[in-house]
């Protein structure tokens, strides 16, 4: 079954073939409806709908978001940055990642990678280059560092003798604490040169001053930082957000 005869967007990958429930949201999709496209399902908007309703401002986030990602390549690119691993790269949107660094260099190359099966797959069908692995992608999950970057596909698209920008944009707010996002920060950066400035925005308490207090005092081992509503999600501090970089 593909996405259109689901009655959902016209992806290029057969549904059955990954085992997507198109009845549960998911990140990607969800970020995609908030960004106005079209690659999601009932469930994906419904999902944003209900973050808007408590979030008002979480379409304008999400454009932001997108929007500082292409900034801060453009910004790398001009620094003389030829190589970007973008992780958590959620749908393709225009303008992309490899775009954005190939209209200031035209070398540029770009390691794509994300968990969902459904946008690698959707990925390697619409984003093609006439150079063999100037483009890559791979799925892959953020809290395995180790697994991307000693991926084939990895060591085929960057040189890890040269700066790499790294681009952690709207993903690192997925990982709980007993995730440990400053070991998966770090584990990531490690291997190669990074770039002398990175991107991994994220969404903190800063940027939602509405979010209902803490009820509770932070659980033994919690990460300094966090507070959780209840109910509600959970948001961290500037300076817990700041650690990761």
């Amino acid at each position: 079954m593909t996405a259109g005869q689901a009655g959902g967007p016209e992806l290029p990958v057969d549904l059955d073939r990954f085992g997507v429930d198109i009845t549960r949201p998911h990140p990607a999709r969800r970020y995609d409806y908030l960004l106005g496209g079209k690659d999601n399902f009932a469930a994906d908007r419904a999902s944003a709908d209900e973050l808007a309703a408590t979030f008002p401002h979480i379409r304008t986030a999400a454009l932001e978001n997108r929007r500082f990602l292409i900034r801060a390549v453009r910004w790398l690119a001009r620094a003389g940055v030829r190589q970007f691993l973008d992780v958590g790269t959620g749908y393709p949107t225009a303008p992309n990642v490899h775009e954005a660094a190939r209209a200031i260099a035209a070398d540029s190359r770009v390691l794509y990678v994300d968990n969902d099966p459904v946008v690698v797959a959707h990925a390697r069908a619409l984003l093609t280059s006439p150079e063999p692995d100037a483009i890559g992608y791979l799925r892959a999950d953020l809290r395995d560092p180790a697994a991307i970057l000693d991926s084939p596909q990895a060591r085929a698209t960057l040189d890890f003798e040269q700066p790499i920008g790294l681009l952690l944009v709207a993903v690192l707010h997925f990982l709980d604490d007993v995730d440990d996002p400053y070991a998966v920060v770090t584990a990531s950066s490690n291997g190669y040169q990074p770039a002398a400035s990175s991107s991994c925005p994220t969404s903190r308490s800063t940027r939602c001053p509405r979010t209902r207090p803490a009820t509770s005092p932070p659980s033994p081992g919690q990460v300094p930082g966090t507070e959780r509503s209840a109910p509600g999600p959970a948001t961290r501090s500037h300076s817990s957000s700041a650690a990761w970089t």
